[in-house]
């Protein structure tokens, strides 16, 4: 069998150890076990787990659904919707989060296009002006 110490297991999957112990701190990995010298130590079922979480962020989920989602993979009852739902929970927050960054590009878009004097004082600033009232 395969083991790891802390450093190695962060490497292998690209993450920092701080990372890792932050995971085993909210229970997202579980305690690591010791060895004699007191050091922490990894088998391939760790390994796999943390590639799990790691690939899970980079699809955009979040620590708590992630939880949800290691959840489900261990619960037997559990079934391929479970975890379709909470994709498609996430394909909407993404799409959300794409539609708010669209609209943001089009306004600082506009907002650059009505900039036609980069000499002016920055209290006729037409960028400065726009921003101003949103918040008044």
């Amino acid at each position: 069998m395969e083991l790891f110490k802390v450093g190695e297991i962060a490497k292998e999957v690209g993450i920092n150890v701080e990372t890792l112990r932050y995971y085993e701190k909210i229970k997202l990995m579980p305690k690591p076990k010791r060895i004699e010298s007191r050091y922490r130590i990894y088998d391939v079922s760790d390994l796999r787990r943390l590639r799990f979480i790691v690939r899970a962020k980079e699809l955009g989920f979040t620590l708590k659904e992630i939880h949800e989602l290691l959840s489900l993979k261990i619960e037997k009852s559990s079934t391929c919707g479970d975890v379709k739902h909470i994709a498609e929970h996430k394909l909407d927050d993404i799409k959300k989060r794409i539609s708010d960054l669209n609209s943001m590009q089009n306004i600082l878009e506009k907002l650059i296009d009505q900039c036609t004097n980069e000499e002016l004082s920055t209290d006729v600033c037409p960028i400065l002006e726009v921003i101003d009232e949103k918040f008044q």
